[in-house]
Formats: structure tokens, C-alpha cells, sequence
């Protein structure tokens, strides 16, 4: 997809532990089915993606486990804030997705979460979760870049 200046894109919540815990091997972008509450709370911010998960039921993607916090503003038929929500994507997505998730220690993440023309969108990444010592290997990494580009700088 190439970029185009007339997309509008405003991003409620990131997984940043994500990249922390999992390799990523790729991404896709999702639709999210939303009520109308949980909207009005996205559009103020109230979302963590940190325990969410991708699972596949039937023919249906539905993300779980993230947390829309009730709308401040909303009636006394409040919505579940922990409730699995549907994602939306085409049949060629899902089938990819179901072929992904049957492999042995992949998963499916959500890493941000945000609205593009208006309309909620969560992307989506497939995961493999890191061992200890790759996590301490990508940390050194890190701050040796860190430590090169302060040198550069510095000069």
C-alpha cells in the first residue's frame, strides 16, 4: 500500500511490550467491531493492547483480552471492557491467519491499535515469543547503536 497524504491516521494505543517479548514476522491490518460506547472511549484514548491475543473461532478472527475502559459519559447498559471483540478482514486473510496460528509457536498480536479516516483499525502481527537470551542480545544491540550514535554526534 503506498502512502497518500490525504489518510488520517490518530493512534489511541500502542503494544510496546510486544517487540520487547516477540519476534515479528509480519503484520496486517484489521477492522475492529466496535459498540458505540467503546468508540467514544478510543477516541479519548482508554485502550491497553498489553494482554491481547489473536484466536480464530469457526471462520471468525476475534481479538482477546485487550481492555477499552467504559465510556465516562455512558448509560447504565455499559459494555464488558474485557469482551472479545470481532476482527475484520477478508477470507484469504483469515485462512493465511488460521495456516499462521497452526505452527508451532506462533501467535497473533495486536501492536497498535488506532483510527484511520475515522474508521477503528488494530494492526495486527504475526509473533514468535523470544527466549531470554534473545531478549539480552537485542538489548545489547541496542545500546551499542545507542553508544555509536552519540559518537557520531559528539563529533
Amino acid at each position: 500500500m503506498t502512502p497518500r497524504e490525504d489518510v488520517q491516521e490518530k493512534t489511541i494505543a500502542t503494544n510496546r511490550k510486544a517487540r520487547h517479548d516477540y519476534a515479528i514476522l509480519e503484520t496486517v491490518e484489521a477492522g475492529l467491531v466496535l459498540r458505540g460506547a467503546e468508540v467514544k472511549s478510543l477516541r479519548q484514548g482508554n485502550a491497553s493492547l498489553v494482554d491481547g491475543y489473536a484466536s480464530i473461532k469457526g471462520r471468525e478472527v476475534w481479538l482477546v483480552g485487550i481492555h477499552i475502559n467504559p465510556y465516562e459519559h455512558g448509560n447504565i447498559r455499559d459494555y464488558d471492557p474485557i469482551r472479545s471483540r470481532k476482527l475484520l478482514l477478508h477470507k484469504k486473510e483469515i485462512r493465511k491467519l488460521y495456516g499462521t496460528l497452526n505452527q508451532h509457536g506462533l501467535t497473533v498480536i495486536p501492536l497498535k491499535l488506532y483510527f484511520r479516516n475515522g474508521v477503528a483499525k488494530v494492526l495486527l502481527g504475526v509473533a514468535r515469543g523470544k527466549k531470554e537470551h534473545d531478549k539480552r542480545q537485542d538489548i545489547s544491540k541496542r545500546d551499542a547503536e545507542r553508544a555509536i550514535r552519540q559518537r557520531m554526534a559528539r563529533q
